[in-house]
C-alpha cells in the first residue's frame, strides 16, 4: 500500500502530491543520509586528511586573517564564522572539533594555536568558547598555502552566498601525519598519528623509485607516531600486514622507567601514557585495582604531574620484580591498550574505501601534482597577461608625447589608441589607466628589464608543464622544504613513540600473582567441580551428591591450566585457582565454559608442554595431537576435532610410546605402529580400526619395550599376553580380545 508523500511546498503553494510505497521512500531516504553521513561528516579525506568540518574551520580562520604571527580572536567569533557561512551545524559541535585541533595530546600536529584552557590530559573540558582565542599555526599554515592561487576546486556554500574549498592544497601527508577517528553508516574509520618527517621521506622515495614496495617504505616508516608517546609491541610481519591491508591492531603500552632512592628503595615512574587513554580515569583503575586487592605487588600509586607526567608506582616490597609488577598492571589496567587500526578514508572521487600506506601516500603525490600544475597554469596566465601590459607600457614610453595628444584631444582616446598603434584593448585600458606621475617615472630599462624576467620564468613554467620529470622532481624539493618543518631535530618532529619487538613477559604474569600450591581437581559424573588442597591418593571420604558419583581426578599445581575435553571435539582451558574449593560439592563445570547441552565431559588432566594426545571418535578415526594446541582462553573452547553426524569423541590419551592399541565393541584388539598415525594441530583425522560390529570402545598407546597392559576395577596391571599376536596396519579389523580381558573393553577401568 503507498502513503501519500508532499513533494514540494504542499498544497497551498504549488506542491505535487504523490503516492509511493513506504519501503522505497524510507529506503531512499536512508541511502541519502547514509552517503552524507560517510562523505559530508564522519570520513576524511584522503588527499588533506580532513573532514568538512575541520576544512570549513581552517578555511574560515584564514579568510579571518588568523595567520601564524598575527593576533589571537575569540574562539566564539571563529564558530560563529564557521557556523554562519560554511558548517549549518550546531556551534558546540564545531568548537568541540576546533578545540581538539588545538590538543596536543589528541594531534600530532597542532592546525589550531589555542589561547586559554583547552582541555587537558585528565579528560578535563576546554573552557567555554567567549573564554579561549585561537588562531592557525604552522602546520595549518602548510595545508592552506596556495589556496588562493586557483590550487583546488571550489564550490558554493550551504546557503549559495559564497564558496568553499573542496580540499585543501596539503604541502604534508596530513591524513597519515594527524590520523582520523570517525563512524558512519556501516563502515568506521581509525588511522592513528605517525611521524611526517618519515612521511615526507616515504612520499620522496615512491617519487625516486615509482616502484618501491611496501618493505621499502616501512624501512622508512617505522610504525604509528602518537602525541602522548608510549612504547608499541610489535613484530615486522605485524607491522606489514597493518599498512599493506589498512587494518589490524597494536599492543599499546606506557613508559616508564626506575627511580631508586635510599636504602635499596625504589619506585617507577611512568613518564608516557597510552593514547587516547585519560589520566584520572587512569588513576582511578590503578586504585580500584589496589582497592580490591587484585595487585599484590602494588603498594600505592599518586600522581605528581605538572606540565609533564609523572605517575609514581610504589611496589609493595623491594623484593618485587620491577617487570613483574609493570606485567602486571599492563595485563589489568588501561597502561595498556590495544590500537586498532582501520584506515578508511574518501578518495579523489569521493568513494569510500580502505587503503593501505603505499596507496594512500601515492594519493597524497596524485594530489599534489594536481595542486602543481594548477598553480603553474594560473601563473603562466597570469605571466601572459602582465606581458601584454608590459608590451603596451613600452609602446606609450617609446610614443609618450603621442600618447598625450591622444587623450587630450580624442573624445574616444581607447580606440584611437588601438587604431594608431596597433595595440590590443587590454594595453589600451592599461595605459589610460597608468597615473601621469608614473608616466613620468617610467624608464625603458625597467620595462624590458621585467619583460626579460617574466619570459625567463614563463618558458621554465612550460618546461615544467610539458616534462612529467620536472614536475615530480619540483614536488620532491618542496616536500624536502616543508620536511624542514617536521624535522627530527625539532621539538615537533623529534619521534616520540618507541617501536619494539613482540613483548612475551605476559605469560609469566599469572604464576607471579597465583600461590603455586599443590591441587587435586575433583569433576563428577553430572558435572559439578571443585578443588582440594594438597595431592589426594585417596578419595573414599570424599562425598558428593545424592545419585553423583566421581567421573576424572587431576593432580597438579594451581599454576599449571587444567584442560578439559568434551564428547563434541571441544576442549577447554581452566584456571585451578579459579575453582570452586571447600567442603561443599562445587560448582556446575557449565557456569564455568560454554559446553553444548548435547556435551559431556570425556577427560580432564592437567597441562604439560610438549606432551603429545591420542584424540579418537566412537566411530574409530583419530589423530596425534600436542597439547600445547588445546590450549585457549575463549571461553567458548576450541574446537579440535571435527566430527561427522552421529559420531561424537570418546577418548583423549597420553601419547607416550611407540605402539597403538584399540578395541572396538565387538571386542577385536589391533595393535599397529604409531608411526601410521599422523600429528595433526585439527580435524577428522584418520580411520584407526574397521569396525563392522559396534563403534570403537577404547585406545591406548604405549611402549613396546614394557608390553600391553589392561586395568581392571581393582586397579592391578594385568599383562596382554603376546600382545604381538595382534599386530596388524592401521584401519585393520583387529583379532578377538584375548581371554580375561576387561568386560566393559577398556584398557583402564578406573576413572579417567
Amino acid at each position: 500500500m503507498g502513503v501519500v508523500d508532499v513533494i514540494g511546498g504542499g498544497r497551498g503553494d504549488g506542491g505535487q502530491i504523490v503516492d509511493e510505497a513506504f519501503e522505497d521512500a524510507l529506503s531512499r531516504r536512508y541511502l541519502a543520509y547514509a552517503l552524507s553521513t560517510i562523505t559530508a561528516r564522519a570520513l576524511p579525506d584522503v588527499r588533506d586528511g580532513l573532514k568538512p568540518v575541520h576544512r570549513r574551520i581552517l578555511y574560515a580562520m584564514r579568510e579571518m586573517r588568523l595567520d601564524p604571527g598575527q593576533g589571537f580572536k575569540k574562539s566564539a567569533k571563529v564558530v560563529g564564522e564557521v557556523m554562519g557561512n560554511y558548517h549549518p551545524h550546531g556551534d558546540q559541535a564545531i568548537y568541540d572539533a576546533m578545540a581538539r585541533l588545538a590538543q596536543d595530546f589528541a594531534v600530532r600536529y597542532p592546525l589550531v594555536d589555542g589561547q586559554g584552557n583547552f582541555g587537558n590530559i585528565d579528560g578535563d573540558n576546554p573552557a567555554a568558547m567567549r573564554y579561549t582565542e585561537s588562531r592557525l599555526t604552522a602546520a595549518a599554515a602548510l595545508l592552506l598555502e596556495g589556496l588562493g592561487e586557483e590550487a583546488v576546486d571550489f564550490r558554493p556554500t550551504y546557503d549559495g552566498q559564497s564558496e568553499e574549498p573542496t580540499v585543501l592544497p596539503a604541502a604534508f601527508p596530513n591524513l597519515l601525519a594527524n590520523g582520523a577517528t570517525g563512524i558512519a553508516v556501516g563502515m568506521a574509520t581509525n588511522i592513528p598519528p605517525h611521524n611526517a618527517a618519515e612521511l615526507i621521506d616515504a612520499a620522496r622515495l615512491l617519487i625516486a623509485r615509482p616502484e618501491a614496495g611496501i618493505d621499502d617504505l616501512l624501512a622508512i616508516v617505522r610504525g604509528p607516531d602518537l602525541p602522548t608517546g608510549g612504547v608499541i609491541a610489535a613484530d615486522p610481519a605485524q607491522l606489514r600486514e597493518i599498512y599493506e591491508t589498512g587494518k589490524g591492531g597494536l599492543r599499546l603500552r606506557a613508559r616508564w622507567q626506575i627511580e631508586e632512592y635510599e636504602r635499596g628503595q625504589w619506585r617507577i615512574i611512568v613518564e608516557e601514557i597510552p593514547f587516547q587513554v585519560e589520566k584520572a580515569k587512569l588513576i582511578t583503575a590503578i586504585a580500584d585495582l589496589l582497592e580490591d586487592k587484585k595487585v599484590p605487588l602494588l603498594g600505592d600509586v599518586r600522581d605528581e604531574s605538572a606540565e609533564t607526567i609523572r605517575l609514581v608506582l610504589e611496589p609493595k616490597s623491594r623484593n618485587v620484580a620491577p617487570e613483574m609488577l609493570m606485567e602486571s598492571l599492563f595485563r589489568l589496567s588501561p597502561l595498556e591498550t590495544r590500537l586498532s587500526i582501520n584506515m578508511t578514508a574518501l578518495d579523489a572521487k569521493g568513494a569510500p574505501r580502505v587503503m593501505g600506506l603505499r596507496e594512500i601516500l601515492r594519493a597524497f603525490l596524485d594530489h599534489r601534482r594536481d595542486v602543481l600544475l594548477r598553480r603553474s597554469s594560473r601563473r603562466q596566465r597570469k605571466i601572459a597577461e602582465r606581458l601584454e601590459v608590459l608590451a603596451g607600457l613600452l609602446i606609450a614610453f617609446l610614443n609618450l608625447d603621442e600618447v598625450i595628444r591622444i587623450i587630450r584631444e580624442e573624445d574616444e582616446p581607447k580606440p584611437a589608441l588601438i587604431e594608431r598603434f596597433r595595440i590590443t584593448d587590454v594595453q589600451a585600458e592599461s595605459i589610460l589607466n597608468t597615473r601621469l606621475r608614473s608616466l613620468r617615472r617610467l624608464e625603458e630599462m625597467e620595462i624590458k628589464g621585467e619583460d626579460a624576467a617574466l619570459r625567463a620564468e614563463l618558458q621554465q613554467i612550460e618546461a615544467l608543464l610539458g616534462s612529467e620529470v620536472a614536475q615530480w622532481q619540483r614536488i620532491s624539493g618542496e616536500l624536502a622544504n616543508t620536511r624542514k618543518a617536521f624535522g627530527p631535530d625539532t621539538a615537533l618532529g623529534r619521534r616520540r613513540t618507541v617501536i619494539t619487538g613482540p613483548m612475551e613477559a605476559r605469560a609469566l604474569v599469572a604464576d607471579a600473582l597465583v600461590a603455586r600450591e599443590d591441587v587435586t581437581i575433583l569433576l563428577s559424573q553430572k558435572g559439578w567441580v571443585r578443588a582440594l588442597k594438597g595431592h589426594l591418593d585417596d578419595l573414599d571420604g570424599v562425598k558428593f551428591k545424592e545419585g553423583d558419583a566421581l567421573a576424572f581426578v587431576a593432580r597438579g599445581e594451581t599454576t599449571t591450566r587444567l584442560i578439559l575435553a568434551a564428547s563434541d571435539g571441544r576442549f577447554y582451558a581452566l584456571a585451578p585457582d579459579k575453582l570452586p574449593t571447600g567442603r561443599g560439592f562445587g560448582e556446575p563445570l557449565r557456569l564455568m565454559v560454554d559446553m553444548d547441552d548435547g556435551a559431556e565431559a570425556i577427560g580432564l588432566f592437567f597441562h604439560v608442554p610438549g606432551r603429545q594426545r591420542l584424540v579418537a571418535t566412537s566411530d574409530g578415526k583419530g589423530f596425534i595431537v600436542a597439547e600445547d594446541q588445546l590450549l585457549s582462553a575463549k571461553k567458548a573452547g576450541k574446537q579440535v576435532m571435527n566430527l561427522s553426524t552421529g559420531t561424537r569423541m570418546i577418548l583423549c590419551r597420553e601419547a607416550a610410546g611407540d605402539r597403538v592399541a584399540l578395541i572396538g565393541e565387538n571386542r577385536k584388539l589391533l595393535v599397529f605402529d604409531r608411526a601410521e598415525l599422523p600429528e595433526m594441530e585439527r580435524g577428522q583425522g584418520v580411520k584407526l580400526q574397521t569396525l563392522r560390529d559396534g563403534g570403537l570402545a577404547d585406545a591406548l598407546v604405549f611402549s613396546s619395550g614394557t608390553g600391553l597392559y589392561w586395568v581392571d576395577s581393582a586397579g592391578r596391571n594385568r599383562v596382554v599376553e603376546d600382545w604381538r599376536d595382534f599386530e596388524g596396519k592401521r584401519a585393520g579389523a583387529g583379532k578377538p580380545a584375548p581371554k580375561g580381558f576387561s568386560r566393559n573393553g577398556r584398557f583402564d577401568a578406573r576413572p579417567a
